[in-house]
């Protein structure tokens, strides 16, 4: 079973690119991110001529989540649960027996600002969501924008980035307590080398000059691991014309479904 997230920042400007990216990749669920479309504008016969299922929690401009597969989707949930939170950041579907967990974490903004609590808080609950799902999926995943380099060799240039938005150490804690609820991080299972990304900045040529940070992540629990046959990152949409300036996470996991 192949597992993809992306976020593709307006899938009105890059339903083209996503279109070729299943094509070509072929994933059997691809999570995607600021989607940035209200649910009526969601591109759903487009995406089923294309040989896929779509659930979706999208709102105007900003956000907004999706979730594409092969086979039908099950169980869909929108949203961390208690919270009464405008924001479309959560979408939780089942799909051939993994629970798939979508997430746009907050950007955070600056760590002097009022986003970045909002943030810290929003990622508190989120592991609190998390622990609960664990005990009623033992299969699952959860993928997306974590807006979270995880260590210092997930930055093109750690000093610069020191103790800023995406890299401070609270953010990267929080990061800490999801794993330690027995989520892996898929990549790192089976990379260990340093200057490997998933998002460069627009400004500064930052692409073409490596300067990038690995914030797209898929981590799965154990049951999942034990299953994990490979994880990449696929660049090659980012170098496309009017690219999103995140990459594709796409895992494989044996057996899996």
């Amino acid at each position: 079973m192949k597992i993809a997230t992306w976020n593709v920042n307006s899938l009105r400007v890059r339903l083209g690119h996503v279109l070729d990216w299943l094509a070509a990749s072929g994933p059997d669920v691809l999570a995607l991110q600021e989607t940035k479309l209200i649910d009526e504008d969601f591109p759903s016969a487009a995406l089923h001529e294309a040989g896929y299922h779509a659930v979706f929690a999208g709102q105007k401009t900003y956000n907004g989540v999706a979730i594409l597969a092969r086979q039908p989707i099950e169980g869909v949930a929108v949203g961390l649960p208690d919270w009464d939170d405008p924001q479309r950041r959560l979408l939780a579907a089942s799909c051939e027996g993994v629970r798939i967990v979508n997430i746009y974490v907050p950007n955070g903004a600056a760590v002097d600002s009022d986003k970045y609590v909002y943030k810290l808080d929003w990622l508190a609950r989120l592991r609190a969501y998390l622990e609960a799902e664990l005990q009623a999926h033992q299969a699952l995943v959860v993928v997306g924008d974590f807006n979270i380099a995880p260590q210092d060799r997930d930055v093109h240039d750690p000093a610069a980035w020191a103790g800023k938005v995406l890299c401070s150490e609270p953010e990267r804690a929080a990061f800490r307590a999801l794993e330690a609820l027995g989520l892996r991080d898929a990549y790192r299972c089976l990379n260990d080398e340093a200057g490997q990304f998933s998002w460069w900045d627009y400004r500064l040529n930052a692409f073409k000059r490596g300067m990038g940070l690995r914030i797209d992540h898929i981590l799965c629990s154990q049951a999942l691991c034990e299953r994990l046959a490979s994880c990449i990152i696929d660049a090659g949409p980012r170098a496309l014309e009017r690219p999103s300036d995140h990459a594709p996470v796409l895992a494989e996991f044996r057996g899996a479904g």
